[in-house]
């Protein structure tokens, strides 16, 4: 079983609360709009990182950082990349990429609104943790913790960052 905090838009804010979220986590996933380098280092410091770029992130961050993102954790496919849906559908990249290899778990950011979903035509779970950070239109920060335990998807929270 691997354990998963996952998480999406800081803009440069890194609220020390996820750290305490996150601690028994496996890995942490960024989904984009990390903001900032020393976000992403803080984050690689404290637990391994998966992470791509968003289209807010520039220079270093831009730089080591690709758009998209797949890979494998037990047994599940995971494609991770910052836009994800546009207009409430796949966007053309996404729905290219998902229609040529199954993808069991989908993770992107942007909106800033926590959304988990089935997708059942492209047969896979659809993950936004919505915004860790301040910036943007969201009221609540959130993240999202869950594990992969061999080929499902297991205990999912949603974690609020009320305002102190």
């Amino acid at each position: 079983m691997t354990r998963i905090g996952l998480l999406s838009d800081t803009h440069g804010l890194l609220d020390e609360r996820i750290f305490e979220h996150f601690q028994d986590v496996d890995e942490i996933w960024h989904a984009g709009d990390i903001g900032a380098i020393e976000v992403m280092l803080r984050l690689r410091e404290f637990k391994p990182l998966r992470a791509v770029r968003g289209n807010a992130d520039y220079g270093d961050v831009r730089y080591l950082l690709r758009d998209v993102e797949a890979f494998r954790i037990e047994h599940v496919n995971v494609l991770m990349t910052h836009i994800g849906f546009q207009h409430g559908y796949l966007t053309h990249e996404v729905r290219r990429i998902v229609e040529q290899s199954p993808v069991g778990l989908f993770v992107s950011g942007h909106s800033h609104i926590l959304n988990v979903h089935f997708d059942r035509p492209h047969n896979m779970l659809c993950l936004n943790p919505g915004a860790a950070g301040k910036y943007g239109i969201q009221t609540v920060q959130t993240l999202l913790r869950f594990c992969i335990d061999g080929d499902k998807v297991t205990d999912l929270e949603v974690i609020e960052l009320h305002k102190n």
